[in-house]
């Protein structure tokens, strides 16, 4: 690893390099669950590289795709799983290809936060969701 390439990556005023999260686990949180998901993960990433305009404009992002996708989806009389997940599969790609690329351009070279606790937080706040459309 080149020194001068790290540097750019280091938080102000401490040797310590920043993690992020991956561009696959970024992707991945856009497809199972949704586009906000994996803008939250992105939002993370750019905050801890001290990109806080770029990191809200990952979150508006998120968030008016997001409800976008809700809204086209439910025009459909009986929307399917595999249309959801084209749409959210769709939204990561954007994520992931375009503002991550952009915005963390030497991903390599950043060692990578485990996934686990926004898994954990994730499932927890779409459980209930899927519970009430189950029983609805």
């Amino acid at each position: 690893m080149e020194p001068d390439k790290l540097s750019q990556f280091e938080l102000t005023g401490t040797e310590e390099i920043v993690k992020i999260y991956s561009k696959r686990a970024v992707w991945g949180f856009s497809i199972f669950f949704t586009s906000i998901f994996g803008g939250v993960l992105l939002m993370q990433n750019l905050f801890a590289l001290q990109k806080k305009k770029e990191a809200y404009q990952v979150l508006a992002f998120s968030v008016v795709y997001t409800a976008l996708s809700i809204y086209i989806l439910n025009l459909f009389a009986t929307p399917n799983t595999g249309s959801t997940y084209l749409v959210n599969a769709i939204g990561g790609l954007v994520l992931s290809e375009f503002f991550f690329k952009r915005n963390i351009p030497d991903e390599n070279i950043l060692p990578k936060k485990k996934i686990w606790k926004a898994l954990i937080i994730s499932l927890i706040i779409m459980i209930p969701f899927a519970a009430a459309l189950f029983l609805a």
